[in-house]
Formats: structure tokens, sequence, C-alpha cells
């Protein structure tokens, strides 16, 4: 395999974004935040999205790399069963394979992945790696109410456990000497996104979408999301994670969380034409995943359209001032848009918002590595109750007891202190959790 780097055989990753002061490139698409556009220009904004049309070819098809097989469903605690394993001679898959749960991780399968990842990329006989989900669902993030359920019993070492082992994945992504290839095909929430994302090559598709409902259930966006999201266009990233809004797969490929489109149904053909591939060069890879590929646009309900806007309001330093802004943009505009993304806000976590807001913000300065330690610090802080039982609340109201009343505590954003935000960031004391530890030294991240 020999020590690849990411050259220009590659296409761009999430971490190619620049931050919002700057102009950030997607395909032949220029946008600047936060100044407007005029409306002729804002019209043919996402006309030169996208490469010219890629040809596809509809031979008949032999035996596919694994083209969309019935698993069986596996909600035991078998990681083998729940992620399983295909090959081909020059090429692995690991397959999340516990469709009933939408494919919810677990602390054994995000162990196992992490096995079979250190396995691949030792091996020299193996060129490529792919991952894609069983059922409908890619992955519909954290295993929560088991979460919930095992802090309740007073397993917090599973928590600890669960959140060092995920974010060590996520980091391996982020910094694998080797082509992979990540296929989101249905629903990719949480962290989800963060086991996919910093890969090489991410397909999605017509079935494909993505979300961060973290705030909804007192949590914050996590896995390296708050590395992801804050290099999106504008102010995007926290409109999704205050809001939880999903994107589907054409708008992914818009904002570059995606490399490549494909419809579900040409799946098939593609999963074929990888599975015959004898290479570890990314630029093979990538021709096989581009003749399969198809151009779509932004359809003009997509929120995308709502950029403008969104760098308006979601710009300002506080939470308070972004929802501010947000209710002179519903009284003067009388946008539906306005009232629905209000709403959405004020269902979430104050608490949590305060936290994401911070996160987001810190993140578009730092590196992969650095938005994990601190993603790991939120996440035991969040978990323990030890400032708010928010995510006890927000688990319990929308996904234990399902009555979507949630008492978050503090009840309102004008109760929520420096001081309980700043106990999320602080590093730990000598009584707490040791820090996580990632292997920089070794391995230098990409993004």
């Amino acid at each position: 395999m020999g020590n690849h780097k990411r050259g220009s055989c590659c296409p761009p990753r999430v971490g190619d974004f620049q931050t919002p002061n700057q102009h950030i490139l997607i395909t032949e698409y220029k946008y600047q935040t936060p100044s407007l556009q005029p409306k002729t220009e804002r019209m043919q904004r996402f006309k030169s999205l996208f490469p010219q049309k890629s040809r596809f070819s509809f031979h008949t098809l032999t035996r596919p790399f694994s083209a969309q097989p019935k698993y069986a469903e596996h909600d035991d605690d078998d990681p083998q069963q729940q992620i399983s394993v295909e090959g081909r001679a020059k090429s692995r898959a690991a397959i999340l394979n516990r469709p009933s749960s939408l494919n919810a991780l677990t602390t054994s399968m995000v162990a196992r992945l992490k096995r079979l990842y250190d396995s691949w990329e030792e091996n020299s006989d193996i060129g490529f790696v792919l991952m894609k989900g069983s059922g409908r669902a890619f992955c519909s993030g954290t295993d929560v109410v088991r979460l919930y359920h095992s802090l309740n019993d007073g397993n917090a070492e599973e928590a600890e456990q669960f959140f060092k082992t995920l974010y060590s994945f996520v980091y391996l992504q982020g910094t694998y000497l080797k082509p992979h290839v990540a296929i989101l095909d249905g629903i990719t929430m949480g962290c989800g996104a963060g086991i996919s994302l910093p890969g090489m090559f991410r397909v999605v598709t017509d079935k494909t979408f993505f979300s961060h409902p973290e705030a909804q259930i007192g949590f914050h966006p996590d896995a390296g999301a708050s590395y992801f999201l804050s290099h999106l266009p504008g102010y995007l990233g926290e409109y999704l994670a205050f809001t939880g809004d999903k994107l589907n797969g054409v708008e992914m490929i818009a904002c570059r969380l995606a490399t490549h489109y494909s419809l579900n149904a040409r799946l098939g053909w593609l999963e074929e034409r990888l599975g015959k591939l004898m290479t570890d060069d990314p630029s093979v890879v990538e021709a096989s995943l581009a003749q399969y590929g198809d151009i779509v646009y932004p359809d003009r309900s997509s929120v995308l359209h709502k950029i403008d806007t969104i760098d308006r309001c979601f710009c300002h330093d506080t939470v308070e001032e972004i929802v501010e802004a947000l209710e002179k943009e519903a009284a003067e505009s009388y946008d539906e848009w306005c009232l629905t993304t209000l709403r959405k806000i004020k269902e979430a976590s104050p608490l949590s918002l305060k936290v994401i807001l911070r996160s987001i913000r810190e993140g578009r300065f730092e590196t992969l590595d650095q938005c994990l330690v601190r993603e790991y610090r939120i996440s035991l802080r969040g978990t323990s109750e030890r400032v708010s039982s928010d995510f006890f609340e927000g688990v319990r109201a929308r996904m234990v007891d399902k009555d979507f009343a949630p008492k978050w505590d503090p009840p309102s954003l004008k109760e929520v202190s420096d001081d309980m935000v700043e106990c999320y960031f602080s590093p730990f004391n000598e009584v707490e959790s040791a820090e996580l530890v990632l292997p920089t030294a070794l391995r230098e991240p990409y993004i």
C-alpha cells in the first residue's frame, strides 16, 4: 500500500472549507459571508456547483460486491454480527448490521470497527476500505437509549469507554492511510456522520438524510461534528446544530460534506465496480465512483437558498442575539421559515445551545484532534449530571417515555450562566477522568 498522502488526485475533504471571514469555494461556486449578493446573482448561485455529467454503464450485472443484501437483524451483544465484513482480493467492507436500531452504535461495535480498520491498514494486500449500513439507515448515531439506561444503573465507566473508543476511531478515520469509501445511503445522524465524513470519499444517494438533533435531547454534536459543522459555508453549521434540521444527499454535495452522488437504484452497479478494483490508488477509486455519479442541484425548497438569512441571524456572538435576530427577521419578512426555526430552537435545551455555539465557534480554529479532545470533555460532563441533567431529561422525554415535554434545567437562556458553560470546556481535574489522548505524534491529521 505505502504511505498514501492526499494529493491532487483526491477530492476535497470537509476540512477544505475556509472560515466565514474568507471566500469559500464549493466546486466552482464562490460564496462569501456575511455580505449579501444581488438577487440576480443569488438565483444563479447553485448552477455551477457540480462538474460535468458523468457517464453511466448499464451493462448486465453479475454477482455484485454486496449490492444491498438482506442482512439478518442482530441486536444482541455480538459485535461480529453487528459489524459484519465482506471482502474481495484487494478491498474490505465493514457493514453496520443492526438495522432494527437504525445501526445505532454501541461500545462493542465501535471497538470492533477500530480493530478491523487497524488491521486492514497494516495489511499490504488490502488496497482500500468501504463502509456502509444495512437496512434503511447508514447509522443513526449513538445508541443513546442504551447509554441512558446504563448511566441510570450507575455505570459511568461504560459511557467513558464508549466516547473514548468512538473518538479514537473518528481520529483514525481522519488519518487513515488508505482510500476509504463511505456509502451514506439512508439515515445519517449524530456520530454516524463522525465515523464517515472524515474519510476520503463520501457517497450519498436519494435516500440519504443528514442531521444533528443533539440539542433537542440535551446533548451536543460530537464525534468531530464541531470540526465539520464549523467549516460549512457561512453559519450553516450553527443553524443545523441549533435546529436539528436535515440535509438531503443533494444538499450534502452542495456543502461538500459528500464527494459523490448516486441514485440508490444504482448502488448495485457502483458496488460491483468497486469490488472488481485491484488498486490502492485513490484516483482509480475516485474514477470508479464518478462513473456512477449523477448531476444534481438543490431544489427551490432547499434551506441552502436561505443562506443569506442564516448568515444575518446566526453570525452573532450569543444565543440570545441569534434568537433576537430571528425574531426581527420574522417580524420584517413574515417568513414562515423564521418562525419554524425559532420554534425548534426554543424546544432545545438552553444550556446545550450555549455549549454548542461555543464548541462550533472554537472548532473553526482547531484541528480535528483538538476538536475531539474538547468534545470528549463536553460529553463526559454532559452525561455526569455535574452541571445539569438535561441529557437524561432529553432522552427520557423524546426517546424513552416519549411525552416530548422535557423539563430543562436551567429552563431558559437567561438562567444559563457563563460558569455553567465554562464547566463543560475546562480540563479535567485529578479526581475526574483522564483527558482523551490521541496518537497525534504518530498519525498527523489530514484535516
